[in-house]
């Protein structure tokens, strides 16, 4: 059969639906299906899949369209209604392959039983095709209730894949060309709470470079700094493999809309995480989510968040203008007029892109080992990226000449061999 993935919204979808598109051309079904992976943390992510299914059944009449993903758990009766769309497939069924083996008659196969899955799925893929980074799930779901998030109630409760199962996983990436791995969760700091001894995300680290000595770089996706435990804070400082980069949810600067979000974290505890690893590791690079325009916020308490870039020392800025989800706390509190949502927005954009032009002028006439990527492109240990002639998945130790404006422009000092 003919399998076609469409993917919205995080990183663990992107490897959920290689999961899945092998699972479906494994079925044996015959036909031609389309896979939509949705995305239900803001509004315009569903409005987003929406067109893409109306686009794919005028583009494909006859092709079987499967909604599955976060929007398919928290606004199915909404695809459901969709006459283009065939079925909807739960988020705790969409990686086990006997959802795909389903006839199309299957109908909303788990949708709104989500909250009873007790363990996270093993991906079980050696990479995706093509790439030199490979991402792997190790936690899924979330105990936590932010006032402005429904994505618990997409991905039901906080689980982790057991260490030994991840190290297996790692492993077979490495054993197939992969050069460096990126843990991704949706609480990743969460990650090992639910397991029988508790590991923490940092003794998972330390076993996967222990475990995996031919793993050439480790990285964590997003993270909570105020969940990073010392087992952490330890890997970093000694881990020359995991990599000096680390992506903050951190949503805003200032006191009262953190505690109106129901966040477990101070403006101070931001800063003071973002000093302590750059004591522990010098040189590492954070970025942040951020959202502007949150309901209540005032001129003043948006300028908190915006110092915030400059006080945690932010260069990667992810900038989300607030979008209102049904059922939250947050959508019942006084809104933020549109157009300042929107121009508040701009600002934090404009505040990160003058951020990230600061740091690639700051690289110019450093030294750094660069992961080749394809298209004439790699990234630094600190991600940041680099425009260099090299084939993908070889380590170069490169000078930076300059920039322009978007990456690093590097001259190659010298070249490690993908076993290196």
């Amino acid at each position: 059969m003919s399998v076609e993935t469409l993917t919205f919204g995080c990183r663990l979808n992107t490897v959920e639906s290689e999961v899945m598109r092998a699972a479906a051309q494994e079925s044996g079904a015959a036909g031609d299906r389309i896979i939509v992976n949705t995305c239900a943390v803001t509004a315009e992510a569903g409005r987003q899949a929406r067109k893409a299914i109306r686009r794919a059944a005028r583009e494909r009449p006859g092709a079987e369209i499967v909604v599955t993903g976060c929007g398919a758990e928290v606004e199915t009766d909404l695809y459901a209604a969709m006459p283009e769309v065939a079925r909807l497939v739960g988020n705790g069924d969409k990686l086990r392959p006997e959802a795909w083996a389903a006839p199309p008659e299957a109908g909303r196969a788990g949708t709104g039983a989500i909250m009873a899955e007790q363990a996270a799925e093993p991906t079980r893929i050696a990479g995706l095709s093509g790439h030199t980074r490979a991402f792997v799930p190790v936690q899924n779901g979330c105990d936590h209730r932010c006032t402005f998030c429904v994505i618990p109630f997409g991905r039901g409760r906080s689980r982790s894949v057991p260490v030994a199962a991840v190290v297996e996983q790692v492993a077979r990436i490495v054993a197939h060309g992969g050069r460096e791995v990126v843990l991704t969760g949706v609480d990743l700091t969460a990650y090992g709470r639910d397991l029988p001894e508790g590991p923490s995300l940092g003794r998972l680290a330390r076993a996967i470079l222990s475990g995996v000595p031919d793993l050439a770089r480790l990285r964590l996706s997003s993270i909570d700094s105020i969940e990073a435990d010392d087992d952490l804070l330890e890997a970093i400082a000694a881990e020359r493999r995991l990599m000096p980069h680390l992506h903050l949810s951190l949503q805003a600067g200032d006191d009262l809309i953190l505690k109106r979000m129901r966040r477990r974290h101070g403006r101070a505890d931001a800063i003071g995480f973002c000093e302590s690893v750059r004591r522990l590791r010098p040189g590492t690079v954070f970025g942040a989510d951020l959202i502007a325009g949150f309901p209540t916020e005032t001129e003043a308490q948006f300028a908190r968040s915006l110092d915030l870039v400059a006080e945690c020392g932010l260069t990667h800025l992810h900038v989300f203008p607030y979008s209102p989800r049904p059922g939250t706390p947050a959508a019942r509190m006084p809104p933020v007029a549109p157009e300042i949502v929107r121009e508040r927005a701009a600002r934090l954009r404009a505040a990160g892109e003058a951020a990230f032009a600061r740091h690639l002028a700051g690289e110019v006439g450093q030294r750094h080992r660069v992961l080749a990527e394809r298209g004439g492109t790699g990234r630094t240990e600190a991600f940041t990226p680099v425009r260099l002639a090299a084939e993908p998945g070889e380590i170069r130790e490169v000078r930076i000449v300059g920039h322009d404006g978007q990456a690093l422009l590097a001259e190659a000092v010298s070249a490690s061999p993908r076993g290196a």
